[in-house]
């Protein structure tokens, strides 16, 4: 039986908006909130895109944005320092948000009440109240809200889902998942809780979660019990000493969720560890189970050839999936095409806001409860 996850939103839902931007034989306009290093990505593939132009870049740091567009030479932009001022004098079509993770949902929020369709990237903010928040000003405007998972669009990835939906695991009862780097602790604005607000699940392990739980269909979590640790972010041997010294996220995280259809989720992740990886990802069925190699904690993908294990006329048989070799564009071009696309017809969003809620929250019960010490169950407002 394929697994259809009804949601947690009750009568939210992602649909075709009533607004689609009549934009034949136009160029729709995009501006760039916050010029960091992905900001890098996004501006690549707007440039990779006909029917799109970047015509405005916004970064708090004076003279950023101007660089930034020289770098990338984007002609005839205009700069801003403030994301308030920008959106009340260009006239956008959508505005892609790069900024640190502590104002993904300040920065939406305000886009969306301008009436512009936004691409947030991961991870969609820190908190489930920010999460809300963006949520409700998505269903206010009208406006598609995409959330940056380009992982969606691997062909392995969909993969993945096909074989969940397709009820050749049967009834899925248990998952592993996570993943983890042995040592790579980024530095700049990742480590701060001013400005990351969360620190490796924000990074990495945002992509651990969506991978199974959107082949699950998106369960709603019930209970989370959460375990996060910093001992080598914080660490001069294993980071620099300055940034030891201002080091507050998590580097591990780890969790026990119960998922709504009887379903366990045993969740980990790691910017540093003496190990290389806490494992693959197992998602066990009562019919098969499926392992997934370790994936790729640089950009979210599948780490090698899955392999379904089950029993065939009385037999214990091991199946390989192959890896799809996929020549198509980039991942990230087909996240921009998807984000443009929805623009144009009025949606529905490519990665829906009402999906990734629920990762969100998973995230911000496992700091919940790492904090309290104990388990905890998880409440999801209406939006």
């Amino acid at each position: 039986m394929a697994i259809k996850g009804e949601g947690a939103l009750g009568a939210y839902k992602q649909t075709k908006r009533d607004d689609p931007v009549k934009s034949k034989g136009k160029k729709l306009k995009i501006g760039i909130i916050g010029t960091g290093g992905i900001a890098g990505a996004h501006i690549r593939s707007y440039k990779n895109m006909p029917d799109a132009e970047v015509v405005a870049l916004c970064d708090i740091v004076p003279g950023k944005a101007e660089a930034y567009a020289e770098r990338w030479e984007i002609e005839g932009a205009r700069y801003y320092t403030d994301h308030k001022e920008m959106l009340k004098t260009e006239k956008l079509d959508g505005v892609s948000i790069c900024t640190y993770n502590a104002t993904h949902a300040e920065c939406a929020v305000n886009a969306l009440n301008k009436g512009l369709h936004v691409l947030l990237e991961k991870p969609m903010c820190v908190t489930t109240e920010e999460a809300v928040e963006m949520m409700r000003a998505e269903k206010k405007s009208g406006k598609v809200l995409a959330i940056g998972f380009q992982p969606r669009f691997d062909a392995n990835m969909r993969k993945i889902k096909d074989i969940v939906q397709s009820g050749e695991l049967g009834e899925v009862y248990y998952i592993q998942t996570g993943g983890g780097r042995r040592r790579w602790i980024p530095g700049g604005t990742f480590i701060e809780q001013k400005t990351a607000g969360i620190g490796a699940m924000g990074d990495i392990g945002c992509y651990s979660l969506d991978m199974v739980l959107n082949a699950l269909g998106y369960p709603k979590p019930l209970t989370v019990t959460g375990y996060v640790s910093d001992f080598f972010g914080k660490s001069p041997v294993y980071s620099s000493p300055a940034d030891a010294a201002r080091f507050n996220v998590e580097d591990f995280a780890a969790a026990f969720v119960r998922l709504e259809g009887g379903i366990i989720l045993d969740f980990r992740i790691s910017w540093a560890m003496h190990m290389d990886t806490p494992g693959d990802t197992l998602i066990l069925g009562k019919k098969a189970g499926l392992r997934i190699p370790s994936t790729d904690c640089w950009n979210g993908t599948v780490g090698g050839p899955m392999t379904m294990y089950t029993d065939v006329a009385g037999m214990q048989v091991e199946m390989p999936i192959p890896i799809i070799n996929d020549n198509g564009p980039k991942l990230f071009d087909r996240k921009v095409r998807a984000f443009l696309d929805a623009i144009k017809t009025g949606g529905p969003s490519p990665i829906p806001s009402s999906e990734i809620l629920i990762n969100q929250v998973i995230i911000d019960s496992i700091i919940k409860s790492a904090k309290l010490g104990r388990e905890i169950e998880v409440e999801i407002p209406e939006i």
